[in-house]
């Protein structure tokens, strides 16, 4: 089993910027793909960023150059930097591991970010 606990939402005036955590517990040598989706009121939860285990990075097409995913390995920690946030970035973030041995997909509790106009 793995554990996520995400961190760091809050809220910030569109422009700013905030720092997302992630912390990973467990059996974490199985993770193979790490990532952030987000869910906006009344909208489907949805990519933002994903991390291989091999160090390839995905982003979403809204969010390239202005959000960055990262890892800690000592810290066990993954992070999404987020800066010039808009409106519409506002959303429940939520931290994302799969693991391959087996085969399963885990999800933190989340962490809201409000971004203000």
């Amino acid at each position: 089993q793995v554990q996520l606990v995400e961190s760091g939402g809050g809220l910030v005036q569109a422009g700013g910027s905030l720092r997302l955590s992630c912390a990973a517990s467990g059996n974490i040598n199985s993770i193979t793909v790490m990532g952030w989706y987000r869910r906006a009121p009344g909208k489907r939860r949805d990519l933002v960023a994903t991390f291989t285990s091999g160090g390839t990075t995905n982003y979403a097409d809204s969010v390239k150059g202005r959000f960055t995913i990262s890892r800690d390995n000592a810290k066990n920690t993954m992070y999404l930097q987020m800066n010039s946030l808009k409106p519409e970035d506002t959303a429940v973030y939520y931290c994302n591991a799969i693991t391959l041995a087996p085969m399963y997909t885990y999800w933190g509790q989340g962490t809201q970010v409000t971004v203000s106009s």
